[in-house]
C-alpha cells in the first residue's frame, strides 16, 4: 500500500505520519529531507547561496529560514526559484526511498502534495489532516515563535483547506482530538486500507 499524507502547517500532519510509521509503514518525510538539504553543509546550500546570496546563509552554513521567508512568501518568482533547487533533490531522495522500500507499505508525508497532480498517480490513497485555520495559527505560534502575520503568510503560500480536502480519500479532522484519539483514527485507516494489524 502506498499512502499519500498531507496537511497545512500546524494541522498535525507530522504527528499523523509518525503514527502511520508506528503502525508499520515506511515513511518518506519530505519536510525532514528539506531540512537536511538546507542544514549546515546540506546538499542544497551551495545552489541556494549562489541563487540568493549570502544573506540567506546563517553563520553555521545552514539556511537562514527567517531571511528566506522574507524573500519568498510574498514573491512567487523567488519561491519558485527556491523550489526549483529543492524539489529535484527531494525527488531524487524519494526515488531512492521507493527502491529501498520495495515490498513494504509506505507513507509519503508531503506538505505540497495537493499542489502536484502527479501524486494521484504515485499513491493508492491520500489522507489529509485538517483543522480550523485559527487552530493552525495558534499551534504554529506556540511552537515556533512566529507572529500571526508570518503564519498567515506561510498558510497563504500553501493549498487551501478546500483544495486539500478535494484530493482526499480520507480526512482526519484534527480539532480538539487527544493524541490517543488521533492515533486511533490513524490505526483505523491503516487496518481498513492495508488489511493488516497494527505493528506491535
Amino acid at each position: 500500500m502506498k499512502l499519500g499524507l498531507t496537511g497545512g502547517i500546524g494541522s498535525g500532519k507530522s504527528t499523523v505520519g509518525a503514527f502511520f510509521e508506528a503502525c508499520g509503514a515506511w515513511r518518506f518525510d519530505a519536510d525532514a529531507v528539506s531540512r537536511e538539504l538546507t542544514s549546515a553543509h546540506g546538499g542544497a546550500m551551495p545552489a541556494i547561496a549562489r541563487a540568493f546570496g549570502p544573506a540567506v546563509v546563517g553563520p553555521d552554513g545552514s539556511l537562514d529560514r527567517s531571511a528566506m521567508r522574507a524573500l519568498v512568501f510574498d514573491n512567487v518568482a523567488q519561491r519558485q526559484r527556491l523550489q526549483a533547487i529543492l524539489h529535484p533533490m527531494i525527488a531524487q531522495r524519494r526515488e531512492s526511498f521507493v527502491q529501498a522500500a520495495a515490498g513494504h507499505d509506505v507513507v509519503f508525508d508531503v506538505p505540497l502534495l495537493a499542489e502536484s497532480p502527479a501524486w494521484r498517480t504515485r499513491v493508492d490513497r491520500i489522507v489529509v489532516v485538517d483543522c480550523l485555520e485559527s487552530t493552525q495559527v495558534s499551534r504554529v505560534m506556540a511552537r515556533s515563535g512566529l507572529n500571526a502575520d508570518d503564519v498567515h503568510r506561510i498558510m497563504d503560500s500553501q493549498a487551501t483547506r478546500t483544495q486539500r480536502r478535494a484530493v482526499a480519500d480520507a480526512v482526519i479532522f484534527n480539532e480538539d482530538l487527544s493524541l490517543t484519539a488521533l492515533e486511533q483514527a490513524v490505526q483505523g485507516l491503516w487496518m481498513h486500507w492495508c488489511g493488516r494489524p497494527v505493528k506491535q
